[in-house]
């Protein structure tokens, strides 16, 4: 079983490889605007296919991109059918409100904490008007760690095939980030919108 998952994955990083960076680029945007996909398994396909940096390059500047293509549509787009077809429920408006008139290094500790909701942050930032100026720095700073963090547990993972020790590291390590971000999440009052 082992084996045929590595030679699957084996198969894919290749597909990757003769795609080229491009595919890799577009992958990490696909999955900023559809947020089910896995972003850890696409940084670590990534970083397998192009190495360490360039996947992890690849993989920053994708995000980014996604970030910015969502926090615009909604800006932008959406935003104006939301507003004039629906009722915004408080909950949301309250969100918005908290997080338009957060702190610069406060939104980029909330973007920058792994089990935050990426998306739903872009959307929440496109629809409460935020200055784009500062969403596009916090994003750049904040997303660093989100794609370094993702890639080491997405390579880990692959490389728990071989060794199930490793398997047990990256579960301690995800219990632990997603604890420290309930936490300043909570410090932050992002999810007692009231």
């Amino acid at each position: 079983m082992v084996e045929r998952i590595t030679k699957i994955i084996n198969i894919l990083v290749e597909l990757l490889q003769s795609a080229g960076p491009l595919a890799g680029f577009f992958l990490i945007i696909l999955e900023s605007i559809i947020p089910i996909l896995p972003l850890s398994v696409f940084i670590a396909f990534n970083n397998l296919a192009f190495g360490s940096f360039l996947g992890f390059i690849i993989s920053l500047i994708g995000t980014i991109c996604g970030c910015l293509i969502s926090f615009y549509a909604f800006r932008l787009g959406f935003s104006k059918i939301l507003y004039r077809n629906m009722k915004i429920d408080g909950k949301i408006h309250n969100l918005m409100k908290r997080i338009k008139s957060m702190s610069f290094s406060l939104l980029v500790i909330l973007i920058a904490l792994p089990f935050t909701p990426a998306f739903l942050i872009n959307i929440v930032c496109g629809l409460s008007k935020m200055e784009p100026k500062k969403f596009l720095l916090s994003i750049l700073i904040g997303k660093i760690s989100i794609v370094y963090f993702w890639g080491y547990v997405g390579t880990g993972l692959i490389e728990s095939l071989q060794n199930p020790k490793i398997f047990l590291e990256i579960i301690i390590i995800l219990l632990v980030a997603y604890a420290f971000s309930r936490v300043i999440q909570k410090i932050l009052k992002v999810n007692e919108v009231k």
